[in-house]
């Protein structure tokens, strides 16, 4: 037969379980209602949204700042200057100082400069709008940190009630059962 003060204390950790199983229950559901900021934000300028001139420039950009460009382009001027000193001799369309080379260069670099310059400012704008993004996930992690923390320490002071409560009831059944022991031991001598 239990005493009252048992029925206290089962109703106690029956009430802890269920609070337990709420904030398991609250927790689950928050998981799988939750959207994440991530999935909002813009990817910052999608590549199916470049123009014409857009692609080009970065495909200039790519292929400029590439080891095959470099190679590629020393084998022409390596070919270009045997052609005109080696084979053509003196009748050459480009003698020695390579004036006409020295234009073609020139042109190159002038054509090349501006339109890598494009690429690296669309890239620069992409970083941009990364940097915003990921400093808005941040600041919603610091918020969701904030409030994970403040819902522990709820929790941690509720639970440590309801263990202060079972423990006062159990120091309570302990000094019970110790005066029915001392008082059968008295009856008993």
């Amino acid at each position: 037969m239990k005493s009252s003060k048992q029925t206290y204390i089962m109703r106690l950790l029956q009430t802890e379980n269920e609070q337990l199983r709420k904030l398991h229950s609250i927790v689950g559901k928050a998981l799988e209602e939750e959207n994440t900021l991530s999935d909002k934000l813009s990817d910052g300028g999608a590549s199916n949204n470049r123009t014409l001139g857009e692609r080009m420039a970065d495909n200039v950009a790519i292929f400029g700042g590439s080891w095959k460009f470099i190679i590629i382009f020393m084998m022409l001027l390596f070919g270009w200057i045997a052609y005109n000193t080696l084979v053509m001799d003196n009748k050459s369309f480009d003698p020695f100082p390579y004036i006409l080379l020295n234009l073609i260069l020139s042109c190159i670099a002038a054509i090349q400069a501006p339109v890598i310059m494009m690429s690296q400012n669309r890239k620069e704008e992409k970083d941009r709008q990364r940097a915003i993004n990921d400093y808005m996930v941040n600041l919603k992690a610091e918020i969701e940190i904030r409030t994970l923390h403040e819902k522990m320490d709820l929790s941690v002071i509720d639970q440590y009630k309801h263990l202060c409560e079972i423990q006062q009831k159990q120091l309570e059944l302990m000094e019970t059962i110790l005066m029915k022991i001392e008082i059968n031991r008295k009856g008993s001598l």
